[in-house]
């Protein structure tokens, strides 16, 4: 044991001297954005696997982070980019296309494409960790003085990863992933005075969980509703409903804290989870490992779901990005499907406020890289002093997450900035830019499509991505189009109406091209209507 712990002592230092260089080497945001780099990519979901497989295709998402392809349109540039199992050849050539002023030959030159050939739900860092030959592969393949590496998330696998390979990761250290947990997250807002609601802090059994919820309840007693959340889940596939209107109480008034227990551990068998293959039997049995917390569900007749978008800079700068309204699904809305950008204008640059305050604590703990923070906003018309909408922040992600990859697909494409002052972004040519994106654009009929067949269609009803004009579709997931169905896309446009007419165009021209005489099975993204 203690040769383990002083191994993992020496490991962490060595990642710290690592992620020093960073620091050193890129003195502005300016400079880090534009500089020539080797750049290793692993998107590597490293994440609890009994939670990953709720997820539809989910060995897919490691396509999600193709957008960094983008990034060879610096010509000094090289690219690494690994994955479980090799990637299908016209998805490459689909993200190499799209560069701007690059000859696709000499982006592809700098790109090189590597492979576990291991499909298992294990984390694809580990894989490559238990592979020297592989490791090796990639030290070769960079110049450690100008390379760094990117992943999903960070956990020990990456740090390790990043160790072996001799080169920094930019990304959080996985000694501070409590701060992306739900209840570090609680912890961060009200450090920050960050509006959040009513719940507890983490909890490690269903006792426990029984009692912060009647805890909860004593002190709100008119509240219909509690969400119980997995510490640790992905996309709301943790989260469950706790309804407390169907609990009666002989004298409501009089009503003991341990009978309010017990009625409430009755109650959990009831829970509505957002999961649709969940069980209270395997959700109860992952708290002891992940922890849980409860907290008030925010009630209202207009609801959003908006979140915003910052980095951390290697120097400690901490950099707003985007805004995003988020498009949520499942039995309650609490599973991410897509977002639109920018955010209602309404609240938009509250978000930021907020998010600053928020990434501002994260800096001060040492936090890197990437951070989002999702909020609920409650619509609360003609109420004297008070705000329009009543936002609540509810979790925070020091990972890339949904709204990541659209966004950034933005930026490279087009190069150019987003503008604090009006929560817009400008491209190079001073036009404001908008679109709708999700993960979850998923039908049955389309299952079979293989990633060329895709191509024909959008070549077919001219709905690419145009260099010229800085609109169209760009698609991300292709791999998940011919077992699943399922597909992700980003339509960017000059105003919000044409973002979201090129998306439903998209959704016209797949059902036309996999029309049949069978009756059309159901989206899981109908309309998705942006209430622009």
């Amino acid at each position: 044991m203690q040769t383990r712990n002083l191994a993992a002592s020496e490991t962490a230092a060595q990642f710290h001297t690592l992620q020093s260089q960073l620091r050193d080497r890129w003195q502005t945001v300016e400079r880090f954005d534009g500089s020539d780099a080797d750049i290793v990519v692993v998107p590597s979901l490293s994440l609890d696997p009994h939670e990953l497989v709720k997820i539809q295709g989910v060995h897919h998402y490691e396509e999600r982070l193709l957008f960094s392809l983008i990034r060879l349109r610096n010509p000094r540039t090289r690219l690494v980019y690994i994955t479980s199992q090799p990637l299908h050849p016209s998805v490459i050539d689909y993200y190499l296309q799209l560069l701007p002023g690059i000859p696709f030959s000499h982006a592809r030159d700098r790109l090189l494409l590597l492979s576990t050939y291991d499909s298992s739900l294990r984390p694809l860092s580990q894989k490559i960790l238990d592979r020297p030959r592989l490791l090796e592969r990639i030290r070769m393949a960079v110049q450690r003085d100008r390379a760094y590496m990117i992943c999903y998330n960070a956990t020990a696998a990456e740090r390790d990863l990043s160790v072996k390979l001799g080169i920094p990761l930019y990304a959080l250290d996985p000694a501070l992933l409590e701060w992306g947990t739900k209840s570090g997250s609680r912890q961060i807002f009200a450090e920050a005075g960050v509006p959040h609601p009513d719940g507890s802090n983490s909890l490690w059994s269903a006792e426990e969980l029984a009692i912060a919820a009647a805890e909860l309840w004593e002190r709100q007693p008119t509240l219909n509703r509690m969400v119980v959340k997995l510490n640790e889940g992905f996309s709301g596939e943790g989260n469950a409903m706790l309804d407390l209107r169907p609990i009666q109480f002989a004298e409501p008034g009089t009503t003991s804290h341990q009978k309010r227990v017990e009625v409430l551990k009755d109650q959990f068998q009831q829970l509505a989870f957002e999961a649709t293959t969940e069980t209270w039997t395997n959700f109860s049995s992952r708290i002891p490992t992940l922890g849980a917390i409860v907290e008030a569900f925010l009630e209202g007749d207009e609801k959003r779901s908006p979140s915003v978008q910052g980095r951390i800079t290697p120097t400690g700068e901490v950099e707003i990005l985007s805004t995003h309204d988020q498009i949520l699904g499942g039995p309650s809305g609490q599973i991410y499907l897509g977002c639109s950008f920018p955010a209602d204008e309404t609240y938009r640059l509250r978000l930021q406020d907020l998010g600053l305050r928020i990434g501002k604590n994260l800096a001060e703990k040492g936090a890197m890289e990437r951070f989002g923070v999702d909020f609920v906003a409650v619509h609360q018309p003609d109420q004297p002093g008070k705000p329009e909408w009543d936002i609540q922040a509810i979790e925070i992600n020091l990972r890339k997450g949904g709204t990541t990859h659209p966004f950034m697909t933005l930026k490279f494409l087009t190069n150019g900035r987003y503008d604090l002052s009006s929560g817009l972004f400008y491209s190079q040519q001073g036009r404001p830019k908008y679109y709708i994106a999700t993960d979850n654009l998923q039908k049955d009929r389309y299952q079979g499509l293989l990633p060329n067949d895709l191509m024909d269609i959008v070549a077919l009803h001219q709905l690419h991505f145009d260099t010229s004009t800085e609109t169209g579709t760009v698609f991300h997931l292709m791999g998940c189009l011919s077992e699943f169905g399922k597909l992700g896309l980003t339509s960017i446009g000059n105003s919000p109406q044409q973002a979201e007419e090129m998306y439903h165009r998209l959704i016209r021209a797949l059902d036309e091209e996999t029309r049949s005489s069978d009756e059309e099975p159901r989206s899981h993204v109908v309309g998705l209507s942006m209430g622009w």
